[in-house]
């Protein structure tokens, strides 16, 4: 396969080493990791990548529906047509049904990764993973383990910081989804989280809870600067909603006020069965809500309330605005 090449009208790759590749088109930004047999891989990657490239179109063609809010009665939950949209629009409806507002595109990543993981789900491949923007979706034969490293402030990664924490999630885990939401990343929050890290079944599911559980760390305090997200992109499916742009120094009493009601989120998530667990930061402090350690194969250190050595694994290269979480 050639180093970098177009398909699909624009879709872009290039090997970043032995076993990991950069999938681009617009938006879409993905680092694609896969280990097995050499002539197995080679034939899941060309149809991996084939699929990548109309994924794009699939997604701009039912547009409007994908922003639309779910839970507003208006958008008809089952006409999404594409494999990834219906995806995205499962993810989802959850929430939509319970009258909370959301959109489809709040597991559009995730639903991604799903779409481009299962070309690796056969005989011959031992592991691979789709990291699309730190959400993450995971392929695990038997056996097998992904470390996966937690970036609370992506900025400071980008400056060398060592990663807030890891985990390691084995074949023997149910997870295979992983996703990270909070104001600090390339997606708007209407909550002041720093991160929000979600282990689930799949990573579209992961996507979309996230971003549930992240809008609900917040307080009241003026000095959060909240703007309309439709005056920083007017093509955003939040509309008018106002999401946070810069958080201060917050009193520690309101620190864990904010996460008391992200783990609250995080518990619904939990007994409804829609994640396994979930891990939160905001400003230095954690909450770690569910069985993180045995959803990740008993091997979990973070910062914060757990103490933790330095982290041994590093943030692959790739987009460095992307990662919220990284796989090694």
């Amino acid at each position: 396969m050639s180093p970098a090449r177009g398909f699909g009208g624009g879709a872009v790759r290039r090997r970043l080493d032995r076993d990991r590749w950069h999938f681009q088109h617009g938006p879409i930004d993905c680092i694609v990791g896969v280990e097995g047999a050499e002539e197995v891989v080679a034939v899941a990657l060309e149809e991996a990548w084939a699929r990548f490239g109309g994924v794009l179109a699939e997604l701009v063609g039912e547009l409007p529906l994908l922003r639309e809010d779910l839970s507003s009665g208006r958008a008809a939950i089952g006409a999404a047509q594409g494999a990834v949209a219906r995806r995205m629009v499962a993810a989802c409806r959850p929430y939509a049904e319970a009258g909370t507002f959301i959109t489809a595109m709040a597991a559009v990543a995730g639903s991604v990764d799903e779409e481009l993981v299962a070309f690796f789900v056969r005989p011959g491949i031992a592991r691979a993973h789709v990291n699309n923007g730190g959400d993450i979706a995971l392929h695990l034969g038997a056996g097998q383990a992904f470390d996966v490293g937690v970036v609370a402030d992506p900025a400071l990664a980008l400056a060398g910081a060592p990663l807030a924490g890891r985990f390691a999630v084995e074949s023997r885990s149910p997870v295979r989804g992983i996703a990270t939401s909070g104001w600090r990343g390339r997606s708007f929050s209407l909550g002041i989280a720093d991160s929000v890290t979600i282990l689930a079944t799949s990573a579209a599911r992961a996507d979309a809870a996230a971003t549930i559980v992240a809008n609900a760390v917040d307080v009241d305090d003026a000095r959060i600067v909240r703007a309309a997200a439709s005056s920083i992109r007017d093509d955003s499916d939040l509309g008018d909603r106002l999401v946070v742009r810069a958080v201060p120094a917050l009193p520690p009493a309101l620190v864990d006020s904010a996460l008391a009601l992200g783990a609250a989120a995080a518990s619904a998530e939990i007994d409804a069965g829609r994640i396994i667990a979930a891990v939160l930061s905001l400003q230095g402090r954690w909450r770690v809500v569910g069985a993180v350690g045995a959803a990740a194969g008993d091997r979990v250190e973070h910062a914060g309330a757990i103490d933790v050595a330095g982290a041994r694994c590093v943030a692959p290269p790739g987009p460095p605005w992307a990662s919220a979480a990284a796989v090694c």
